[in-house]
């Protein structure tokens, strides 16, 4: 385990460039191949960034945009720019042009590195209202425009002509210079709730978040393996996933696409992995639809398993009281089906982290008892991000775990939770006044409502997303949300009810079951969205939720819904990058369809 600490990023990377040269550091797909980078070479390719940087005068604390999908060139920009004494603004690849504007114009950057041409195309669309960028360069080769100028990454770096003695003592000179307090990113925020902010966070704001992170994992060594899916714009797959890695002298895989992460897993078989709640959701399901297709033999097997592994957790881990007879019938249970299971992921799956959203505590609980257990943690862009996980000596299913070291939690008057600790941003970038509104005394305001117990922090919902309804009452709509997402029939939902007198529901069925449904009940219809409207399906879901509403207070009951054919998605501007609900983009699409639930149709 590394217990070493560093000035800066890049000093973390040239001292395990040296200490692991000819180990793997990076893993990525190549004209239908997986290739490899070792240390050694990763860091003389982003050495060559930096001298490319240089040459075409970047200074230190100057601002470079990445705007790009994960791939092996962002990494190796990344530090190159930082090797230059820059910093690095990374921009959401799904981001409107306007969008773009105002981040570009904002950081006050002068170059842009794209992944190409779509997302050049998306500069050139601007143009005129990014005066400040002189240049641009791009992974890959295309013509430009002449009112742009684009560069090759290869023609920047100058691939052909390798390192000097000379230019790398330059380089490293500059790595010299830099201060552990200084600038390192500058993070917009996904503005879900306004104008995105830049967040600029320091080296050591990272440098602690990952330190603290292995340590108190416990498990995380040079000989893992991280399969990267998550955008590299995020913080948290930056710092949790590559930052993390190559401070361990681990190996960093890049995923083809989100969709190809289950044939990617069975190739890379990774140890640990990254992700935002949905795909443990997906996964879950996943497992119970084919559960739900078992013989009635191999379905008692599996619910038996599932039990015997629940009772296994909580004495392992929970109780810290393992027991012998449960600990036999778990090595069964495991030999007979949970192996099989984790063979989809690999075979090698240590843990997977998750943040982002609250994950439902049944599926976190699930994936202990098949042995892949879920690190659920709690962290903001303005922290680096992580504040708290949860980890094999300290687990609290429904908790976002126990706090980092060096970081203090309290929680104030109206509920919100207050935070300090290294991992704490330096402020929002040319920003003083929202600044000195989040930070007072130290502690950051992180607009989060929660409480905390035996030393484990939980999270009730967002102080920005609360709905308060007709009759004053505050309630947090994502346990509800969970709650419906729980149901085998509901692939998503929205809940909505903010100064209205009962709540309603955007539901999106599982079109899977629900075909199944119609089959079975034998049911004509046209297309899917004749299907929802049918008589038997809307009266099936309101059985449904007869049953979940009878699991929630009456004021947080779901009184009406509305069944959605199309799932809430990135490119439908419902979702985030890291897949959240824009509840206000959410609200404005179906807002005719909101506001009819509302309505008296009695007359």
């Amino acid at each position: 385990m590394n217990s070493t600490t560093y000035r800066s990023v890049p000093d973390m990377l040239r001292s395990n460039a040296a200490l692991f040269s000819s180990r793997p550091a990076i893993k990525y797909r190549k004209q239908g191949a997986f290739v490899t980078l070792t240390y050694a070479a990763y860091y003389e390719r982003v050495l060559m960034v930096a001298r490319g940087l240089a040459k075409i005068g970047v200074k230190p604390g100057d601002r470079i945009v990445i705007l790009s999908e994960n791939r092996v060139g962002w990494v190796i920009a990344d530090m190159g720019i930082l090797c230059a004494g820059g910093v690095t603004v990374p921009i959401y690849p799904t981001n409107t042009a306007d969008q773009i504007e105002y981040m570009v114009n904002h950081s006050g950057a002068r170059i842009v590195f794209v992944s190409g041409k779509y997302q050049y195309t998306k500069l050139l669309k601007v143009r005129e209202a990014i005066p400040g960028v002189e240049l641009v360069v791009s992974f890959e080769q295309f013509l430009g425009d002449p009112a742009l100028p684009v560069t090759t990454f290869y023609q920047l770096s100058e691939i052909d002509s390798p390192i000097t003695p000379e230019e790398k003592k330059k380089i490293e000179g500059y790595i010299d210079l830099i201060r552990p307090d200084e600038m390192m990113t500058l993070n917009y925020t996904s503005g879900t709730t306004g104008i995105p902010k830049g967040v600029m966070l320091s080296h050591n704001n990272i440098l602690t978040n990952i330190r603290f992170l292995t340590e108190q994992s416990g498990v995380i060594d040079e000989n893992d393996v991280l399969l990267s899916f998550l955008p590299l714009s995020h913080i948290l797959e930056r710092t949790a996933g590559y930052y993390l890695t190559i401070y361990n002298g681990a190996l960093l895989a890049f995923a083809d696409s989100i969709e190809k992460v289950p044939e990617n897993m069975l190739e890379i078989r990774p140890t640990i992995m990254i992700s935002v709640p949905r795909l443990f959701e997906k996964i879950y399901h996943r497992i119970f639809e084919n559960a739900h297709r078992m013989s009635a033999v191999k379905k008692a097997l599996f619910h038996w398993g599932v039990d015997v592994g629940r009772k296994h957790v909580a004495a392992t881990y929970i109780d810290r009281q393992p027991s012998t007879l449960i600990s036999l019938k778990y090595a069964l249970a495991d030999r007979l089906i949970f192996s099989k299971i984790r063979a989809r992921f690999g075979g090698n799956m240590k843990l997977f982290c998750c943040g982002g959203a609250p994950l439902d505590k049944t599926i976190n609980e699930f994936f202990w008892i098949i042995g892949v257990p879920i690190f659920e943690g709690y962290g903001l862009t303005e922290t680096s991000p992580a504040l708290c996980f949860n980890n094999f000596e300290h687990i609290r299913f429904g908790s976002v775990g126990v706090a980092l070291k060096e970081t203090e939690f309290k929680i104030a008057e109206d509920g919100e939770i207050l935070v300090r600790g290294p991992q704490i941003m330096l402020g929002y970038y040319n920003d003083p006044v929202t600044t000195a509104e989040t930070i007072q005394d130290g502690w950051l305001k992180t607009g989060d409502i929660g409480y905390i117990e035996d030393g484990f922090v939980y999270i009730t919902d967002r102080q920005k997303e609360l709905i308060i309804t007709a009759g004053g009452k505050n309630i947090a709509p994502q346990p509800i949300e969970n709650e419906l997402k729980m149901d085998k029939y509901v692939t998503s939902a929205f809940v909505y009810g903010d100064r209205e007198p009962y709540l309603t529901a955007l539901i999106v069925p599982n079109l899977e079951r629900l075909l199944e449904f119609a089959k079975e009940k034998r049911i004509h219809y046209y297309d899917p969205n004749d299907l929802v409207m049918h008589k038997l399906v809307q009266r099936l879901f309101e059985k449904r939720l007869a049953d979940i509403n009878s699991r929630l207070a009456p004021y947080e009951t779901i009184k009406k819904f509305v069944l959605l054919v199309n799932d809430f998605s990135i490119e439908g501007g419902e979702l985030t990058p890291t897949l959240k609900l824009r509840r206000k983009i959410i609200y404005e699409k179906y807002k005719y369809r909101i506001e009819d639930l509302y309505t008296d149709h009695s007359n």
